[in-house]
């Protein structure tokens, strides 16, 4: 059997599993599974800037927050539809993530990540201050996606299907641009930037180019954590959060698209298992 059939195989049987595992499970355990698509695609969004492009950034907590706080309100405060507000939080973080990094990305390694570090530390305390947008340390609650009245499914599997559909369109799109131009252009960059500029590649568009993808990435994962938890506050957007994106990215792989997902596993249930040992 050829490799590509092996892979076709691989990627059919873990599809079967993926689209089984909200009904071989009760509803807690659907929303670990919930949480690591959720956590995958932010995953996915880092490693375009850490693996493939070899910048470090320890902020994009940050994006997942602005996601998240977008997402909440628009359904919240201005009745938007459910799955209109997660383009809407994508859109945002991304011209944020593009605003960012047009001075931010003049930076390398370190001081890179010390400026992203910032913006982790900076953005719960500008949360908190709006009180009267985003409800401050009370937080906001949000309602939850629920199964629409002709599909035989539980809200929690209503959910969990719900995230591995957008799950699975952020992962199509990744492998998509990573295999294009823009992937090209990224990897002649991180390896050889006086090549790479040398053959045409303008650096400083590249990269900021994927910052703005990485944090769009962030935020649209921020909009679905808000259908999985129905509820924000600056207390879950601490530096552990872009710490945990950092950890999922290193132990799922750098620069590999299926990474995110076996990463996401590790950071939702290793925590959990290591407290019971």
């Amino acid at each position: 059997m050829s490799d590509r059939r092996v892979r076709v195989a691989v990627a059919v049987g873990l599809a079967a599993i993926a689209l089984a595992i909200p009904f071989l499970f009760g509803p807690y355990r659907v929303g670990q599974f919930t949480l690591v698509l959720v956590y995958a695609v932010a995953a996915l969004g880092l490693n375009l800037l850490v693996g493939y492009s070899g910048q470090i950034s320890l902020g994009h907590g940050a994006f997942f927050a602005l996601g998240a706080y977008t997402a909440a309100l628009l359904i919240e405060k201005a009745s938007v539809p459910h799955l209109l507000s997660v383009p809407a939080a994508g859109l945002l973080c991304l011209a944020a993530g593009f605003l960012f990094g047009v001075p931010a990305l003049r930076l390398h390694g370190l001081y890179l990540a010390l400026v992203t570090l910032g913006l982790a530390i900076a953005l719960p305390q500008l949360i908190k201050r709006f009180d009267g947008l985003t409800e401050g340390t009370q937080g906001l609650t949000v309602e939850q996606p629920a199964a629409p009245g002709w599909l035989p499914l539980a809200d929690d599997q209503f959910l969990y299907l719900l995230s591995l559909a957008l799950a699975a369109v952020m992962f199509l799109l990744a492998w998509s641009m990573m295999r294009g131009q823009l992937g090209r252009a990224v990897r002649a960059v991180r390896d050889r930037e006086i090549a790479a500029s040398t053959l045409g590649v303008d650096l400083a568009a590249t990269k900021t180019r994927v910052f703005a993808v990485s944090a769009g990435y962030a935020g649209i994962a921020g909009a679905m954590y808000v259908f999985a938890i129905g509820f924000v506050a600056p207390e879950a957007f601490t530096l552990t959060v872009s710490f945990a994106f950092l950890a999922a990215v290193v132990v799922g792989g750098l620069a590999t698209i299926s990474g995110a997902l076996f990463g996401a596993l590790f950071i939702e249930f290793v925590p959990v298992y290591a407290g019971d040992v």
